[in-house]
């Protein structure tokens, strides 16, 4: 084997074969400019010389039998540079002080959400070096504290840039478990699910594009409208914000519930139920009798909660929607069917609300049709912010979705149902590594414009691989598609933005 320069600047590598009579041919190996490149050739030349000193077995493709150059290594580098990128720009590597296991545990839960102990098996696929699962256990118990959740709810809060006008994102769900016994903290309560399972009550909080702010982890028997308000006040006192306001769904907050807002001197807004025609809108009906109301119409009507003389001023706004209209009286016609199929005795009697049942007479409510047929369009939006505009107000609580879009991914894309998890610190130190993953996901989803899973999906097929070339290491991999590397493009910037 030897190596010559070429006219170009380039190292040829070639095998030379001699004969006892002196005769030579030669074969030429390739041409390389880098170091790296031409051991890579020098390997392939080895091969074809040891190959060239055996017999050739015919293993039926017509081809002889050569050893293969051997991968040292091989890693998934895209993307697990990509989920790093997110990890240290929300500051969660200072805010866990360099805690590798932390950060292990938060980004592979992002690569494949499964177990504590099978998570150092997606790690080690990856081609990472996981800790050990002794080291994981211990290393949980710091996770459960308040203090250590509350150092990267303070890096979110940094991120998203709190203000004296924050407005902020409210909405729970429950976590339920697959035991028979409650433990005083996993309990049997309400389950939006139906389940009777012991459960636990998750309150997340998050600004208006559905960033995470906090998480906070309550009974499972306990009223979901009861842990809001120590929810927004531990949020308010941590990051000492003279005001905050609130977006929360029609069922979150009781009357009293808002009561005590105003009174801890909280900002709301919230959407309200009508169980009756409001006043503003009965009148707007009797001066524009038989009028379909134009789409959009906004009307408002001052409010007062409160005893007299501790009364706080509020505002209802009142807005019809064409479709949400059409969507409304679609659902009237086919309930007041089927109540007339159970009225003449058609069909069994089943839960709808206009049916009416006097001893064993059974009829259609009629009254209770023309009236929900009347309200068919309208939403009622509260609010004691002193100079609101329906604007914001009604555009504030259309935010909603970002959070319960972030509970749909922590549920789904993070699996957090805590199943191999039976102890609170342990939930704990859980929900602390899925609230840290959420936050990851939605800077990345942001920063990319695609969902984390179509992210982690393409990039994980992309390996960086090192091949023993003689005494050298090569690296090697194949190409990025054009859409993954526009994406770490975009992260990259993103970065650069921060």
């Amino acid at each position: 084997m030897r190596t010559v320069k070429t006219a170009s600047g380039a190292t040829a590598v070639q095998v030379v074969w001699s004969s006892s009579r002196g005769s030579r041919s030669m074969d030429h190996i390739g041409s390389a400019h880098t170091p790296e490149d031409v051991e890579v050739l020098k390997a392939v030349a080895r091969q074809r010389m040891i190959a060239a000193g055996q017999d050739e077995l015919d293993f039926g493709d017509g081809q002889p039998r050569r050893r293969a150059l051997t991968i040292v290594a091989s890693r998934a580098e895209h993307l697990w540079n990509a989920l790093s990128a997110g990890f240290d720009q929300l500051g969660f590597e200072a805010a866990c002080d360099g805690d590798e296991v932390f950060k292990q545990l938060v980004l592979g839960r992002l690569v494949e959400p499964t177990s504590k102990l099978d998570t150092l098996r997606v790690l080690d696929e990856i081609g990472l070096r996981p800790p050990g699962y002794a080291t994981v256990k211990r290393r949980l118990p710091v996770y459960a504290k308040q203090a250590w959740r509350r150092r990267f709810a303070a890096a979110c809060a940094r991120h998203v840039g709190l203000g004296p006008t924050t407005l902020v994102l409210y909405d729970v769900s429950t976590l339920y478990f697959e035991t028979d016994q409650g433990d005083g903290f996993r309990e049997s309560g309400f389950s939006k699910e139906r389940r009777l399972e012991p459960q636990i009550t998750i309150g997340l909080l998050t600004d208006a594009r559905g960033f995470p702010l906090m998480v906070e982890a309550f009974e499972g028997n306990r009223a979901e409208t009861t842990t809001i308000i120590p929810s927004i006040q531990a949020f308010q006192a941590a990051h000492q914000l003279p005001e905050v306001t609130v977006v929360a769904d029609a069922g979150m907050l009781s009357d009293g519930n808002l009561r005590a807002l105003s009174g801890a001197g909280l900002r709301f807004i919230v959407g309200q139920k009508i169980p009756d025609i409001p006043y503003v809108v009965r009148e707007w009906m009797k001066t524009h009798p038989g009028e379909q109301p134009p789409d959009g119409l906004t009307l408002t009507q001052p409010w007062a909660r409160g005893p007299a003389g501790q009364q706080v001023k509020e505002t209802i706004y009142y807005q019809y929607r064409a479709d949400r209209a059409r969507r409304t009286l679609r659902g009237i016609t086919e309930q007041v069917g089927k109540a007339e199929r159970a009225v003449a005795g058609k069909v069994p009697v089943k839960r709808n609300r206009f049916i009416t049942l006097t001893g064993t007479q059974k009829s259609v409510n009629r009254g209770l049709e023309a009236k929900a047929r009347n309200l068919a369009g309208w939403k009622g939006y509260i609010t004691n912010l002193a100079t609101p505009t329906p604007e914001y107000v009604i555009g504030a609580y259309h935010q909603l979705w970002q959070v319960e879009k972030s509970f749909r991914m922590s549920k789904s894309d993070l699996k957090a149902r805590p199943v191999y998890h039976h102890l609170k610190d342990s939930i704990e130190a859980h929900l602390t590594i899925v609230f840290a993953a959420l936050a990851v996901a939605r800077w990345l989803e942001s920063a990319t414009g695609v969902s984390i899973k179509v992210l982690v999906k393409t990039l994980r097929r992309h390996r960086t691989i090192n091949i023993q070339a003689g005494d050298t290491i090569v690296t090697a991999e194949n190409p990025l598609p054009d859409d993954a590397q526009a994406w770490l493009d975009a992260i990259h910037q993103a970065r650069g933005r921060h």
